[in-house]
């Protein structure tokens, strides 16, 4: 029997995986979900179409969102898919951005739905290649909902096919960028700059309420807990939820997987997808390695707020609309690295108005600003971990982890750079970039972090075997983001995905 620890995206795509080989798979997952009183929210909204949703319960839904606590993401008004800061760090150590999830489906039910495919150029030095990743990208798509279409990202990222593929209809605003920025495609080619509409893993019956950042009503939005689901009518395919894993240990004859209740579990092979937190705590806490310290690397992210100088050809703020990332920008060139720089540009949303309130309302008029955030748009701008800062991962007595950041110097080159061409670019739109008021995020809050336990062809101690098996061991696979040797600037979760369904594929 094989153990699957974890239930978000790696987890399923494993799972996934070792069934089609016929295998026996038990998933260990601590399971949380969205209590009673938030699903009967959830599921009013549901029942009606969205323009007859009275004002009442469009705001009731919606507040929660607005006033959690800093950082800490809510999705449905609840607090199920995020573990508190001091639930997973330790005091004394530095802030960082990131968070555990302990929910089924774990970070998956927060996200932000962009899926792309790693390029080439990006994971050129990984023991794996492109090519072998290319089924499995396949393989991924069979199970996850997409839409999108075939534009000029195509030429960067061709081990996803998009033709035929539906396509959720941009926001007003984001049709009328596009529609802009295609009238200067071969000046964007010459200073190395892709732009196409954001691939969304997004069922295309999305009714295009605007909820996408409260909890979508009917799921459209995927989650790893779909997939958790089919899994579950899978014969051969057993699930538990309940205590969290405390650590696990290797034997001549299979694996031990030790709960936090002081229960243990055997198996033949465990495979780990616990996200990069969760697995570092658990390694630590595990005997095997002698491991002291895990270090993430980091994809450092920045928003970069802009104005349309134009009016759009409707108010956005007015259904039918999406709140996810509507635009992609790939940047490539930006001397002296040969790493291309990625962002995702977020048109309307309801957050907007708030945010200029906060930082502004005490100087403008409060209709101004509301107004104003009509016109706002912000590029989320997301490096290479090669320009990135490092998060270090010690485990403190009582079994949480301390953090250490090591930023890196260029990093606000890099970024700064890449707001400026961005800039440029939204230029040529009829866009003002208000570069001055660069948001650069805390470390480790883009959430496409890992590398703690990089692969390797020939691994050394804190490394792994290209089937995610940890220096000395056969048995115990880590198949999240630990395991990517370095974290490339477009979306992870795809390739997190992929590569995990290709260890599952591989493992004996």
């Amino acid at each position: 029997m094989d153990l699957v620890l974890g239930s978000g995206p790696s987890g399923v795509a494993v799972a996934t995986a070792l069934l089609a080989r016929g295998r026996a798979v038990t998933m260990l997952d601590c399971g949380a979900r969205l209590p009673h009183n938030a699903t009967h929210q959830r599921d009013v909204l549901a029942q009606y179409a969205p323009l007859d949703w009275e004002p009442s319960w469009i705001a009731a839904y919606q507040k929660p969102q607005f006033f959690g606590a800093a950082g800490h993401v809510r999705r449905f008004g609840s607090d199920f898919a995020m573990e508190p800061e001091k639930a997973t760090f330790s005091e004394g150590g530095d802030p960082i951005g990131l968070r555990a999830s302990r929910a089924a489906g774990g970070l998956s039910n927060l996200w932000g739905a962009a899926m792309l495919p790693s390029r080439h150029s990006d994971i050129s030095d990984w023991p794996i290649s492109s090519v072998a990743l290319a089924p499995h990208y396949r393989s991924i798509s069979d199970i996850v909902p997409m839409s999108g279409t075939s534009d000029a990202l195509a030429r960067l990222f061709p081990s996803v096919d998009m033709t035929g593929i539906g396509q959720i209809p941009p926001t007003t605003q984001a049709e009328t960028l596009l529609r802009r920025l295609s009238r200067h495609r071969d000046w964007m080619e010459r200073q190395g700059t892709t732009v196409g509409a954001a691939r969304q893993a997004v069922e295309t019956g999305c009714q295009r309420c605007g909820m996408c950042l409260h909890g979508c009503p009917w799921g459209h939005i995927y989650t790893s807990c779909q997939t958790l689901e089919r899994l579950k009518q899978t014969p051969g395919f057993a699930y538990r939820s309940g205590p969290a894993v405390a650590a696990i240990s290797e034997t001549l004859q299979g694996v031990n997987v030790f709960l936090s209740t002081g229960e243990s579990i055997s198996g033949t092979r465990v495979f780990v997808a616990t996200g990069v937190l969760e697995t570092a705590r658990i390694i630590l806490a595990s005997e095997f390695g002698n491991f002291r310290e895990l270090t993430l690397k980091d994809s450092q992210n920045a928003f970069l707020p802009m104005l349309t100088r134009w009016r759009a050809d409707r108010r956005p703020d007015h259904p039918p609309c999406t709140t996810l990332p509507q635009v992609f920008l790939e940047l490539e060139g930006t001397v002296p690295s040969k790493r291309s720089v990625h962002a995702q540009i977020y048109t309307w949303n309801e957050f907007y108005a708030r945010d200029l309130t906060a930082n502004y309302g005490a100087y403008l008029p409060a209709a101004f600003l509301q107004h104003l955030s009509l016109r706002l748009l912000v590029a989320q701008i997301f490096l290479h971990s090669d320009h990135s800062g490092r998060i270090h991962l010690s485990r403190t007595r009582e079994g949480r982890l301390l953090a250490r950041v090591s930023p890196a110097k260029e990093t606000p080159f890099f970024l700064k750079s890449a707001a400026s061409r961005i800039a440029k670019v939204m230029s040529k739109a009829g866009i003002s970039a208000l570069t001055f008021a660069r948001r650069d995020g805390a470390p480790g809050s883009s959430f496409h972090v890992g590398g703690s336990l990089p692969m390797d062809t020939s691994p050394n101690h804190q490394q792994t075997d290209t089937l995610g098996r940890p220096h000395g061991l056969e048995r115990v696979h880590v198949v999240d983001a630990s395991v990517l040797p370095s974290i490339p600037a477009t979306t992870i979760t795809l390739t997190v995905m992929a590569n995990a369904h290709r260890i599952g594929s591989l493992a004996p």
